[in-house]
């Protein structure tokens, strides 16, 4: 019982993160920062929102590596 509200919790909260997060894109705001929270948080319970971080992290590490030389 108490997994299934600690899912239900991440999931509620990540999915509003996203849907804020999709607002302020349009909205003044930090709207990429807020979707990437939401997938942050949804990402602790499924894998489906890990690989879009995963992603950019790879992304942000060879921008990294690219600018350090």
């Amino acid at each position: 019982m108490r997994r299934v509200l600690r899912r239900t919790a991440i999931t509620v909260t990540g999915f509003a993160l996203l849907l804020v997060g999709v607002a302020l894109l349009v909205l003044p705001g930090p709207g990429v920062v807020v979707i990437i929270g939401g997938l942050a948080v949804l990402a602790t319970e499924y894998a489906w929102a890990k690989r879009p971080l995963d992603s950019l992290r790879a992304r942000v590490e060879r921008l990294r590596r690219r600018k350090a030389t």
